[in-house]
């Protein structure tokens, strides 16, 4: 579950990135140069690694420009961080537990979309999203802080 993590990693977020590079761009900056775009893009954003390109990459990255996905691609990743925090917030507080599961249905679940979603995933975890769950499920919490900000 942990191997090759970092590669596949550094592949998600630079096609994450290149999909938000394009949609960035505004109407009369647009690019016909598609690799050369490419290249500034992944340079800019630090991930220009050759031995680790983008998962997809434009001309064959059919979430960058169809299907309703636009700018989206980086929801996946993003939904990972949220789900490993979650999980994070349930081992912190003794697993799962009635009182757990009841914080859990009446400070999210229940709530659908009547609020801001990100207040209420604060409302459940008692802060903002980290990181550092997340590089721990794949291995690559060296870097990662100990505790939470």
């Amino acid at each position: 579950q942990k191997y090759n993590q970092g590669f596949k990693t550094t592949e998600y977020l630079a096609a994450s990135l290149l999909d938000q590079a394009w949609h960035q761009l505004k109407p009369d900056e647009v690019r016909t140069d598609t690799l050369a775009f490419e290249a500034e893009a992944l340079q800019k954003a630090g991930v220009d690694f050759p031995p680790v390109p983008p998962r997809y990459r434009t001309t064959y990255f059919s979430h960058t420009f169809a299907g309703g996905y636009s700018a989206g691609y980086y929801s996946y990743l993003w939904s990972e961080v949220l789900d490993a925090d979650s999980v994070e917030w349930f081992k912190q507080h003794g697993g799962l537990k009635r009182e757990n599961g009841d914080h859990f249905r009446e400070t999210l679940l229940s709530r659908g979309g009547s609020a801001d979603a990100m207040s209420l995933f604060r409302n459940f975890t008692g802060g903002e999203p980290y990181i550092a769950p997340l590089l721990k499920r794949r291995g690559l919490d060296q870097a990662a802080p100990e505790k939470m900000p």
